[in-house]
């Protein structure tokens, strides 16, 4: 079994420390994230790496960890990911972004 399948079969069990962990970030002013986004986060940051079968005290010691810092630079990145593609091939514009 992949280790995403075997995160996943935590999902529902670790559910309330989303759940508070999503209030904490909603109190600092980020209303729109979601439990959701909190564990897409985790898996494919945090998680991504790992081998070993996952233990349900260390999932959610590492949701309870996740900061507003480390979770907004990560959507950040991704974005950047999605929406920038930039064509270094074209020698002027290379050198209009290098300014």
């Amino acid at each position: 079994m992949s280790f995403s399948r075997l995160i996943d079969q935590y999902r529902s069990e670790v559910e309330p420390a989303l759940t508070s962990k999503v209030e904490e970030l909603q109190l600092l002013g980020y209303e729109t994230i979601t439990e959701d986004d909190i564990w897409v986060y985790l898996k494919n940051k945090k998680w991504k790496k790992q081998k070993h079968q996952p233990r349900l005290h260390e999932i959610v010691a590492d949701i309870l960890k996740v900061s507003a810092g480390e979770f907004m630079n990560y959507v950040t990145m991704e974005t950047i990911k999605q929406e920038a593609v930039f064509d270094f091939s074209d020698e002027e514009l290379r050198k209009e972004l290098l300014k």
